[in-house]
Order: structure tokens, then C-alpha cells, then sequence
């Protein structure tokens, strides 16, 4: 499928769904940085989501509006990443990912952590798992951005059939180890197991891109992610947070606002082991070539969480990092988009 009939069709799927209480949302999110009128700001988004291939979200977040034009183009937005998505990651590719109960068959000698499908076990093998951690997270098979996930206390006592009839009864049949973080991860906020994601691009030769990598750090849920009130911040080579954390409204924290741990120069724990991991995922997923592994670090060292096939895209916000570009040019130098 050809790059302008992907995009054609993802811009009137958007015309076609588009909300007014978005834009409005987003604009005055956009006011956080700017003293614009709030219909010039909405005018600005409309246009920039043309003439930009950009999300009203992107707009926001990464304060278009402070930027430039020359600016405004380095930026890599959310539609170019659908376009890339559809257009490399096959059918088989996103099944396989997708898929919890497959991907943890296919990627057993990697995930580094236990995981069970109820389907696959009868009571007395459940129990002897739950028996072994005494925390698991039940999720369901096929979910999206961490809904649907439920943190349980477990154990010897545990009753194998009436766990699995309550988790079932909400649709939850993916039965994963808690995962215990590294101290240094904890120290940033321990009520959340905080992952790194980084974002890779297998080429035609074999060879991995590492095109983003991404420290998301949980603030008031059991998840990580963006969508449920975590922030993130960007990592540099070695693994060190360059900038503030910022959460899906903008907000900026320079350190945790419940730990009070510093995020600004934060050293991933064992940063160099998470990439090796990473970059054995992707050599294992031709058939999706561009993916954002979700990675955790326990003291032993890091374990796979799950594999994104339709990757969020993560830069630097401007206000928070003085940066002014983003990072469309090392997806095009790795991808030739």
C-alpha cells in the first residue's frame, strides 16, 4: 500500500471522526505555553494537521505552536507513524504481537518472567502458580494501552477456582507475574512497575535502528503508561533522563511530585543489557519491523513486558527541555520514509 493512499485514508477517517471537544481540549492545553485566543490556536491545529501530518495531541505536547515553520517539520507525529505501521508491519506481524497468549510462546526464552494463559492450565497448575508469586497481574488477551489490568495478592491459600472464575468474569485470562523492579527503579516511584520503551526499526539487511528510548514513570496508578496518568522522559545513549518528566496534560516534573526523586539525569539501571534485549526482540520480528518494546529492570536484570506494534511516538517537549526539534529525521535516516 502506497504512502499517500495510506495517508489520504487515514485523513478522512480523521475528517469523518473528528470531535470539537478535542480541539478545544487541546487548545486550551496548548494555552499552558501560549497567550494565543483560543480560536487562533484551534485555526493553528487545524492547519498544522494538514500541512504536518499531525495529531491535535501532538500539537499540544510538544508545543507546535512556540515553534517555527522550519521547526514545525522536524517533527515525527502520530499519522506518520500509523503510515509507517501500515505499510511495514504486516498482518502476521501485528497478530503476533498482539496476541499475549502467543507472545509469550514465541518469546519465552526472552520475556525473563512467567506468564500463563488460563486457557492453557487446569486448576492445579493455577494454583501452583499463584502459590509461587505472591502478587500477579490478571489482564485480558487482547488489550490496549493497560486497560483492563488488575494487580492481585496471591498465594498457597489462594483458591485456584474461584481466582479464575472472578478473572475470567471480567474478561481476564493472561495471568502474568508480578514483576519486583530494581531498587534504583522503585526509588522513583514504587507503586508502579516504571519501564523503559524503546522504539526500533528492523531494516532489509538485518540491521536494528534504535530510534527513540523512553524512561515512563507511573505517578498514582499500578501502570506506566501515558494514558494512564504516567509521564515520561527521554534517555540519551547511556541511558541517563535528559529532561523533566511530562504527563499526557502537559504538566512538567523536574522530580516526582510523590517521591521527590530527581528525574533530570536519573541513570537507567543496567541500560546496556535492556538494549541487547531489545534488539534480540526485534531480530526475533521481522514480520514487524517497527516496534516499541516496554522493558522492566528487576535486580537481576531486565524482562520484556510487551511488544507495540502501533508505537506512541515520544520527543522532547520543548518547553521543558529548551530542544525545538524532534526526531523526524532519525526515523527517516533509519526507515527512508
Amino acid at each position: 500500500m502506497g504512502q499517500g493512499r495510506v495517508r489520504l485514508g487515514y485523513l478522512l477517517n480523521r475528517a469523518r471522526n473528528i470531535r470539537p471537544g478535542n480541539l478545544v481540549e487541546f487548545a486550551r492545553q496548548t494555552q499552558k505555553v501560549s497567550k494565543a485566543p483560543l480560536p487562533v490556536i484551534i485555526a493553528d491545529m487545524l492547519w498544522c494537521s494538514v500541512k504536518y501530518d499531525m495529531g491535535f495531541r501532538d500539537y499540544a505536547v510538544w508545543d507546535i505552536r512556540l515553534l517555527n515553520a522550519k521547526e514545525r517539520g522536524t517533527w515525527m507525529t502520530h499519522p506518520k507513524s500509523f503510515r509507517v505501521t501500515r505499510m511495514y508491519n504486516t498482518p502476521e506481524g501485528r497478530a503476533k504481537l498482539e496476541d499475549k497468549r502467543r507472545f509469550a510462546r514465541e518469546y519465552a526464552d526472552l520475556l525473563g518472567r512467567e506468564s500463563i494463559d488460563l486457557r492453557d492450565v487446569d486448576d492445579t497448575e493455577l494454583a501452583a502458580f499463584l502459590a509461587r508469586h505472591p502478587k500477579v497481574l490478571a489482564k485480558p488477551n487482547d488489550g490496549h494501552g493497560g486497560g483492563g489490568i488488575e494487580l492481585h495478592e496471591t498465594g498457597p491459600d489462594t483458591d485456584a477456582a474461584a481466582f479464575r472464575a472472578e478473572v475470567t468474569g471480567k474478561g481476564q485470562t493472561m495471568i502474568d507475574e508480578f514483576i519486583v523492579q530494581h531498587p534504583d527503579m522503585s526509588a522513583l516511584y514504587p507503586d508502579s512497575v516504571n519501564t523503559v520503551r524503546l522504539i526500533t526499526f528492523l531494516d532489509k539487511a538485518g540491521v536494528v535502528h534504535l530510534l527513540a528510548a523512553v524512561l515512563r514513570i507511573g505517578n498514582g496508578a499500578v501502570i506506566d503508561n501515558f494514558a494512564s496518568g504516567g509521564m515520561f522522559t527521554m534517555l540519551d545513549e547511556h541511558g541517563v533522563a535528559l529532561y523533566p518528566g511530562v504527563d499526557k496534560n502537559s504538566n512538567v516534573y523536574p522530580a516526582h511530585p510523590v517521591t521527590k526523586t530527581p528525574i533530570v539525569g536519573f541513570p537507567v539501571p543496567l541500560y546496556d543489557q535492556v538494549v541487547e534485549l531489545a534488539f534480540a526482540l526485534a531480530r526475533r520480528t521481522p514480520e514487524a519491523p517497527y516496534v516499541g518494546w516496554d522493558l522492566a529492570i528487576t535486580p537481576s536484570g531486565p524482562v520484556v513486558i510487551e511488544g507495540n506494534h502501533n508505537s506512541s511516538v515520544f520527543q522532547p517537549k520543548p518547553s521543558a527541555s529548551g530542544v525545538r526539534t524532534g526526531l523526524l529525521a532519525v526515523y527517516r535516516a533509519a526507515i527512508g520514509f
